[in-house]
């Protein structure tokens, strides 16, 4: 097949073609590994490097074009869809799959019909969810959108039963989590790593890591902090990730705060870690995401304290005792002293990418067959 893949350029602080990161890369980089003919569009919010690029893949063929908005937005939004249908000319796709955000997937529905091919929506996260959705207009057009298209594939099942029940989708719905690399994470030896992050080693440590935002509930973490100290003295607190102004991290010495940590330091701080928390709001996000970081703690067999919200009571099912009620500081304490307790760790599989995308795939096959 010959595959267009629309997404924006810079995604969860990542350069999707430069950092070859997560899932707005992962789909198009396995796809071309199945023997595909892919091209990413990226367009760039911020002021990326334009140009093209050539990912080499064993199989098929991966390339990258990129487009920045610049200096003069309004302009360059009004041209990019006439650019890039111009493009999608030239290259003639058997099928467009759009992804990252409200703008991608509206255009994506407006680039297939104009071009009479079948297309694909991903939806990584509950764009309506998104501050774009406070626009007019792209609420009811992400719907539109997301109902007509062939296949769309989704973070998380509660967010497929979304889709498929109150936006109706007329074509085939499938969750699909992101999953992670298994060649970072995974089970180290404890003691090293808290060497390495400056840790101290003979204490309980608590922590997580990811965006410390109040929105997502990380003041229901410090709030249950201090209880957890009640009872659990000795205990510390290790975070990691982009700070909330709002709401930053309390002074405390037996707190610590190592900043933004790239892919291989973080899996070192899972692996340090006694108890990892995912704290979660009962939010349009919280309900329908899939917080990528509990594949990472799973990995790292690392016993979890969630919010009992999303996904991840399932997750959880063989683990109860470290899910908690969101926004519940009390109850955030009471999972966490449990499992620093009794740990117990969840029992889920982990898919890989070239599973996860294996599965798609055969669903486009499908579509692109039947158009």
């Amino acid at each position: 097949m010959r595959i267009a893949f629309l997404c924006k350029r810079q995604y969860m602080g990542k350069d999707v073609i430069l950092d070859r990161y997560a899932r707005l890369y992962e789909i198009p980089h396995q796809l071309a590994r199945l023997g595909h003919e892919v091209r990413g569009y990226c367009l760039s919010y911020q002021k990326h490097a334009e140009g093209e690029w050539r990912h080499e893949s064993p199989d098929g063929a991966l390339f990258w074009e990129s487009r920045s908005l610049g200096g003069l937005k309004v302009a360059a939004l009004a041209s990019y869809p006439w650019h890039l249908l111009r493009r999608l000319r030239a290259f003639g796709p058997d099928v467009l799959i759009g992804a990252s955000d409200i703008p991608h997937s509206i255009l994506t529905q407006w680039l297939a019909g104009r071009l009479g091919v079948p297309y694909a929506i991903d939806l990584y996260d509950n764009f309506e969810g998104f501050g774009q959705a406070r626009i007019p207009g792209f609420v009811p057009a992400l719907r539109r959108a997301a109902r007509n298209a062939a296949l769309v594939t989704t973070t998380s099942e509660p967010l497929r039963e979304l889709v498929a029940n109150e936006y109706r989708a007329r074509g085939t719905v499938i969750a699909m989590p992101s999953t992670i690399d298994t060649l970072v994470f995974h089970p180290l030896d404890k003691a090293i790593c808290r060497r390495a992050l400056g840790l101290p080693e003979d204490v309980p440590l608590v922590g997580t890591a990811g965006g410390l935002l109040a929105d997502r509930g990380v003041d229901v973490l410090y709030q249950g902090w201090k209880k957890v100290l009640a009872e659990q003295p000795r205990a510390h607190l290790v975070l990691a990730g982009p700070v909330d102004p709002h709401c930053p991290p309390p002074l405390d010495d037996r707190i610590h705060y190592l900043g933004l940590l790239p892919h291989a330091r973080t899996a070192e701080l899972f692996n340090a870690l006694d108890v990892g928390v995912i704290y979660l709001r009962n939010t349009v996000f919280g309900r329908y995401c899939f917080p990528q970081k509990a594949y990472e703690m799973q990995a790292c067999r690392l016993p979890l304290a969630a919010a009992r919200i999303g996904v991840m009571p399932d997750f959880l099912a063989t683990a109860q005792s470290g899910l908690y009620q969101a926004d519940d500081p009390e109850d955030l304490a009471r999972a966490v002293l449990s499992q620093l307790r009794a740990p117990r760790l969840a029992d889920v599989p982990i898919l890989d990418w070239e599973q996860a995308i294996g599965r798609m795939e055969r669903h486009l096959n499908a579509i692109t067959i039947t158009k």
